[in-house]
């Protein structure tokens, strides 16, 4: 891996009539106003004035020890999205300081995501590991400055010595070791020779400070593992804090985005950037993202999947990138909630319904819509011939006219869903009933006319008759029924399994708990649902997975992974209900 110079990171791209368009607030390209949130407006406070000769770099450094959820995205939106607007770059960085956690796998993973949620780092795909060398002469470079020396204390005697919030540090009995000392000893530990934990590299900084993270932090450990992109070459590692802001130096970032967690270890940041005397982006901290009825620690991540609460990370209940794509998820519409969420200092919570609510939208404008019956009751049209089908249009979308129409069969036995039939319906029950009207979607007006029990006196089968005329869904005579219907032909029909999702948790705080009780107690165990025997129109067959669409009346589903030949698996992605919209209008009102 090589840095392009000439044409990457220190390319000077300042225009003076770009950097007057950022100042007045319009993105170049667009006749739209650039969203003004805090960073924005410090970007391009910097373009105007000139800083970094009006570049924009930004980077995306997921470590590669798990798999992407929805709050890296909420990250990756912030990093790449105001890199495009402000005409900059998005360096993909694979933070991989720590062999023990970290695998192959996952760093294919997050490209992979990262792609598909709609962006691109061009060739700008760099692996911390790929500074371990530059890394290592920086910190040679504190040691003959006096600014770092070589601790022989282990890491608990470290933590004891750290002191609290209200109590400074102990120094080190090896704080004070001579220059020529440390750099020894920092060679041996490079070559080798000594095991792990047995010694750490230390900054020199303020055992008083009241900045715990200024009070002598730890800049390498020895630790003797295969590294996953640098085999065996090393066998002492960089911490975080000492890595992070040497990568942004390399690569030129101008603006480094981080999440509020990192706000007390800015001056760490900068204080070894302005001790080596290096290039200096600056830190930026934006709040994380917090949804309802949702987890995103890796760590609790992976103890549900221990735990066998959910069958993997890609489960369609987890919040990973791959289990919102297996469910069904857009980029687009996860791209929209983060543009609605915004971005701020303050820690707060988002209600999951605006993130339904922006995949509704999004869905409901390219779905396909098709009929499909969940729990199907069988109805034989008696005065329908027996030997007769038909093909009627059905629209394919009526939110785009470019869609089309498809056609549907029709035949004398059909399945209606079980729950649009009751013997005995309540008044304000206006569907299929003994000796009702109702309209079959794009077919008929159809008439219960009897009703037949099994032994244990379920309703297994309805006989019915139809009105020839009302082919289409009107009737001639201008008579109006108040339900309409969507069904499948028996004949026709394909089997489906279609597994129904709701929220993996029962609170919209999973992690609230009272003291001593498990916050895995908050898992909802009818988060899904698995219905087998389900019907579909023919027109899903060979549907490959990922395929989205609406079955009319009830939702929106995505073909699963799951599904084989002969065989279709549906993921419930959302229900059409939109609770956002209500809230809204909620709201409008109060």
């Amino acid at each position: 891996m090589a840095l392009d110079i000439a044409n990457g990171p220190w390319q000077s791209s300042r225009r003076a009539d770009r950097a007057n368009a950022i100042k007045d607030g319009i993105t170049m390209g667009t006749d739209q106003e650039t969203p003004r949130d805090f960073i924005r407006t410090i970007v391009a406070d910097d373009v105007a004035a000139g800083k970094n000769d009006g570049r924009v770099h930004t980077r995306f450094p997921p470590e590669p020890n798990g798999y992407l959820h929805i709050g890296h995205a909420k990250a990756i939106c912030i990093d790449f999205g105001i890199a495009a607007e402000f005409g900059g770059k998005c360096n993909l960085r694979m933070d991989d300081t720590n062999p023990m956690k970290e695998e192959a796998r996952y760093a294919r993973a997050i490209a992979e995501d990262i792609r598909w949620l709609g962006w691109d780092w061009a060739d700008r795909l760099f692996y911390a590991s790929d500074y371990f060398e530059q890394m290592y002469d920086y910190a040679e470079q504190l040691v003959q400055a006096g600014k770092a020396y070589v601790c022989d204390l282990s890491a608990d005697e470290v933590r004891h010595t750290r002191g609290t919030l209200r109590e400074p540090g102990t120094d080190s009995p090896y704080r004070d070791r001579p220059v020529e000392e440390n750099l020894d000893l920092l060679r041996r530990m490079k070559a080798g020779e000594f095991p792990d934990g047995s010694r750490t590299l230390r900054a020199k900084i303020d055992m008083a400070s009241p900045n715990l993270n200024l009070r002598d932090p730890v800049m390498y450990r020895i630790l003797h593992a295969t590294h996953p992109h640098r085999g065996d070459d090393w066998c002492i590692y960089p911490m975080y804090d000492w890595a992070h802001g040497l990568e942004d130096s390399l690569e030129g970032i101008t603006h480094s985005l981080c999440d509020v967690d990192f706000e007390n270890h800015r001056p760490l940041y900068d204080w070894f950037l302005d001790r080596l005397g290096v290039h200096h982006p600056q830190q930026i901290e934006f709040a994380r993202l917090n949804i309802t009825y949702t987890v995103t620690s890796k760590r609790r991540l992976l103890e549900l999947i221990e735990g066998g609460h959910v069958a993997g990370w890609d489960d369609p209940r987890m919040p990973t990138l791959r289990g919102l794509r297996r469910r069904g998820y857009t980029p687009e519409a996860i791209r929209e909630f983060m543009s609605r969420v915004g971005v701020n200092k303050y820690v707060s919570t988002v209600d999951v319904a605006l993130l339904e609510h922006c995949l509704r939208q999004d869905l409901n404008r390219r779905s396909p819509r098709v009929m499909g019956v969940l729990r199907p009751l069988r109805v034989v049209i008696e005065n329908y011939p027996e030997e007769k089908s038909e093909e009627l249009d059905a629209v394919n979308n009526p939110e785009d006219a470019s869609a089309g129409t498809r056609k549907v069969p029709f035949s004398r036995v059909l399945y209606i869903e079980r729950d649009d039939f009751m013997e005995d319906p309540p008044r304000k029950f206006f569907r299929l009933a003994p000796g009702r009207e109702v309209r079959l979607r794009y077919a008929y007006f159809i008439t219960c006319t009897d009703v037949v029990k099994d032994d244990a006196g379920q309703v297994v089968e309805l006989r019915c008759t139809y009105d020839p005329a009302t082919r289409g869904g009107d009737a001639p005579d201008g008579r109006k029924v108040k339900a309409t219907l969507h069904w499948v032909s028996a004949a026709h029909a394909l089997d489906a399994e279609v597994r129904l999702y709701e929220h993996l948790f029962t609170t919209p705080s999973p992690l609230d708990i009272e003291e001593g009780r498990d916050w895995k107690e908050n898992v909802n165990p009818h988060s899904v649902e698995v219905l087998t025997g389900c019907k579909v129109e023919p027109s899903l067959a060979g549907a490959e997975p990922g395929h989205r669409c609406q079955f009319e009346r009830l939702g929106y589903f995505c073909v699963d992974g799951d599904s084989a030949e002969g065989h279709l698996v549906f993921n419930r992605t959302v229900t059409l209900k939109d609770t956002w919209a209500k809230i809204r209008k909620q709201q409008a009102k109060a």
